[in-house]
């Protein structure tokens, strides 16, 4: 690993980050940085866990993929570990597939099936019920060093606060999006029954209440069609 060209691909995909305006851009941006940077890296993704609920986000293969959905399957892996709070562990690794695993007995062969030599995982952040982790996979086993490691944490470690920016910017502007629908909503109702502003406000709550559909959602509606009956 040569740390002096890796510490410039940091320095220049920082740059990149903050150029980013959308989640998505900067989930693909921190995959892709991870298939470039990391010695032995040949795929990545972000797995974003809730509950007992996957998501892969901005995977560079559809191996990354596969083998999040047969954690999601099985119900084992390293992300449903780190998931649990008992744990205190940060990286999680897989270094040689072809052996006999002493931990996720179940995964391992399976995710063998699908091609995969050794893996790396790198949380990303705990909140709530969530949690979130950056993957990277090779097809080769016993394939990544000590140095592989140390990069992968400094990359996952510098991803983690611009996944996190980006992701507050990207609720920021959805709660904005919501707002303004809702007032125009609101604007609707108080034309076509000449209600007042707190009356038009009730009738999209009562109706959100009554369906147990989301404010927005029935907002969106009486943009839509004029009512908020169904």
């Amino acid at each position: 690993m040569d740390w002096r060209v890796f510490a410039q691909h940091m320095a220049s995909m920082a740059r990149d980050l903050l150029a980013e305006h959308t989640l998505d851009s900067t989930l693909r941006q921190i995959s892709s940085s991870a298939v470039e940077l990391v010695d032995g890296c040949d795929a990545s993704g972000i797995l974003v866990l809730r509950g007992d609920r996957v998501s892969s986000l901005a995977p560079t293969e559809q191996l990354v993929t596969d083998s999040d959905r047969l954690q999601e399957q099985l119900k084992e892996g390293p992300c449903f570990d780190a998931a649990r709070p008992d744990r205190a562990e940060r990286v999680f690794r897989i270094p040689d597939f072809t052996e006999d695993p002493g931990r996720w007995t179940s995964f391992v062969p399976r995710c063998r099936e699908l091609g995969v030599g050794s893996m790396m995982g790198f949380l990303l952040y705990t909140r709530e019920e969530e949690l979130g982790a950056l993957n990277m996979y090779s097809r080769k086993p016993g394939v990544f060093t000590e140095d592989s490691e140390t990069a992968g944490w400094l990359l996952a470690s510098h991803a983690a606060v611009a996944f996190s920016t980006a992701k507050t910017d990207a609720q920021l502007q959805e709660a904005i999006a919501t707002r303004h629908l809702i007032g125009e909503a609101m604007g609707i109702l108080m034309g076509r029954h000449q209600v007042t502003e707190d009356q038009a406000f009730d009738i999209l709550r009562t109706r959100s209440q009554r369906t147990n559909t989301k404010l927005r959602d029935v907002a969106r509606r009486v943009v839509e069609t004029g009512t908020a009956e169904q």
